[in-house]
């Protein structure tokens, strides 16, 4: 089948691109290496998510599910755990080659926020050996949380949000290595008039427990601090694998995302890109971001394509 655009990622930049594109009248492919949703679902599906217009807050697992909904509604074809490994010029159009199959398509956008991902480890005794048994990365549901004492580790807008959810149900406590966090205020307001307690400055030593996770050994200025816990939610960070956009061609910066112009233009003809992946002076990395510049995108791919009298 010919598409008039194929976007690789299924993220709210991808999921929106698809929207835009089919409210053009284009023929629309959404492919994703991994689950509709990115980051949303992979990473944190019950975190809220506080600053996307129209919702006082949502979880990020219900927003993800709106956009995905509304782009199946719209027409979008959207195929799951399907990794784009080539991007390859045709007779006047793209060919888009997977595992699975080759798309011919007359233009492209890239949407793979980060790439493939996982969270960031702590590496130290006891991660590993415990993890899934009372060591995690991702929130459980809030229902799974009550009645358990509940650590999570990190500093930023994420581990305080699923810290604020955490505590809604049961007994929480957050850690960061920093004394200071590097969250928005308004989160760090909200975990100040929150009952959640705070251990700044203090690295993990340890995860102790055979069979479950029953303690976390601190270390706070040279001082010990055994802390009883029966979850320990780790959120330092990602670490993330962008290597596919090496093999597509396209000019990257010298972090390896991709260089647009301000018409999301990459230096292949026909090929766009939005969200994360993208680098340009002033870049400010959020999900009302990503849509916005999918939405450029879109445009430009619909200009390339149709070429309307009043481009």
């Amino acid at each position: 089948m010919h598409y008039d655009v194929v976007i690789i990622g299924a993220g709210p930049g991808g999921l929106t691109a698809g929207i835009y594109a089919k409210s053009k009248m284009m023929n629309a492919l959404i492919i994703e290496a991994g689950r509709v949703g990115g980051q949303l679902t992979s990473l944190y599906p019950e975190k809220g998510i506080h600053n996307y217009p129209g919702f006082e807050t949502i979880q990020a697992r219900k927003l993800s599910d709106r956009l995905y909904a509304q782009a199946e509604s719209m027409g979008c074809d959207i195929r799951e755990n399907e990794r784009v490994t080539e991007i390859n010029d045709g007779k006047e159009e793209l060919l888009i080659v997977t595992k699975k199959e080759t798309y011919h398509t007359k233009s492209v956008i890239i949407a793979i926020g980060m790439g493939s991902f996982h969270p960031k480890k702590m590496e130290c005794p006891g991660e590993e050996k415990l993890t899934d048994k009372g060591v995690t990365y991702i929130l459980p549901v809030k229902e799974e949380l009550v009645g358990q004492k509940v650590v999570m580790f990190g500093g930023g807008n994420s581990a305080i949000e699923m810290a604020l959810i955490a505590d809604t149900v049961t007994d929480t406590t957050i850690v960061h290595r920093k004394p200071e966090f590097r969250a928005d205020e308004a989160n760090v307001d909200s975990l100040k008039h929150s009952n959640i307690k705070t251990i700044m400055s203090a690295n993990v030593v340890s995860f102790n427990g055979e069979d479950s996770l029953k303690s976390v050994t601190l270390d706070q200025g040279g001082r010990k601090l055994d802390v009883p816990v029966d979850l320990a939610v780790i959120n330092i960070g990602i670490n993330s694998d962008l290597t596919d956009l090496k093999n597509w061609g396209i000019d990257l910066t010298a972090e390896g995302l991709v260089k647009v112009d301000f018409d999301m233009r990459t230096n292949r003809g026909g090929i766009f890109a939005c969200g994360d992946v993208v680098d340009y002076p002033g870049k400010y990395k959020q999900i009302i971001t990503a849509c916005g510049e999918a939405a450029t995108a879109v445009v430009s791919s619909y200009k390339f394509v149709k070429k309307p009298y009043w481009a």
